[in-house]
């Protein structure tokens, strides 16, 4: 799938949550092949802004642009399909089943979208030898921590989308296995033509985006001495 130019587009986005407004009038713009990091403090609406993004939860005013598509009206199977096109997700924690192998793990969203079982299991092996995961003889609870969030980055990567979200896919690394993982997702957008948008609270894995922004107050501002890619 060729890259969309414009992955996200999110304007005037409105949201609050039992009376406290974690978005106001939020806009942010990720570009194809550009990596943003969102920094900002517990309970800010880092998250939930990932959450808004994926559909799961509902703004209440303004315009969410997913691959040209605006996520609001977007409903039941469509909002499935759309999401499952365009859009990947690395969670802190992998979210692995730790009874399949890697090879199964990596190729279950495809399988499920209805692919072919030898295509499917082809493209998670050669994903998964891409970025240095043990994919054969090994189950995914004997790998390590940062095989497993690599793992995990590859399984996000099968449907190629359009962009890929990680939130706090870092956050329980060892400071080795964070550079390592760090490193793989950030060359993604670079590889692919992507757009990444990741939050953390590690400056030094923040650091390492073409754009590194601060959620404060409901809104998304530049971190001192980032530039806009």
């Amino acid at each position: 799938m060729a890259p969309v130019e414009v992955p996200l587009d999110v304007r005037g986005l409105d949201y609050e949550v039992g009376g406290r407004k974690l978005m106001v009038g939020l806009d942010l713009v990720v570009r194809s092949g550009q990596s943003v990091a969102v920094m900002g403090p517990s309970g800010s609406g880092k998250s939930s802004l990932l959450s808004l993004i994926l559909g799961l939860t509902k703004a209440d005013a303004g315009q969410l642009g997913v691959a040209g598509a605006d996520m609001a009206s977007l409903r039941g199977s469509k909002l499935s399909r759309w999401r499952q096109r365009h859009l990947g997700m690395v969670f802190q924690f992998g979210e692995l089943l730790p009874e399949l192998t890697p090879v199964e793990n990596v190729a279950l969203p495809a399988l499920l979208s209805g692919s072919g079982r030898a295509d499917a299991f082809l493209r998670a092996h050669r994903l998964l030898t891409d970025l240095g995961v043990r994919a054969d003889g090994v189950a995914t609870s004997d790998l390590s921590g940062g095989e497993r969030q690599r793992a995990a980055v590859a399984r996000a990567l099968m449907a190629e989308p359009s962009l890929l979200l990680a939130d706090e896919p870092t956050g329980a690394l060892d400071e080795q296995a964070r550079d390592q993982v760090a490193e793989v997702l950030f060359q993604v957008p670079r590889d692919t033509g992507c757009g990444m948008l990741l939050v953390t609270h590690d400056p030094a894995v923040a650091a390492r985006a073409d754009r590194v922004l601060h959620l404060a107050q409901g809104r998304l501002v530049d971190a001192p001495g980032a530039g806009d890619m």
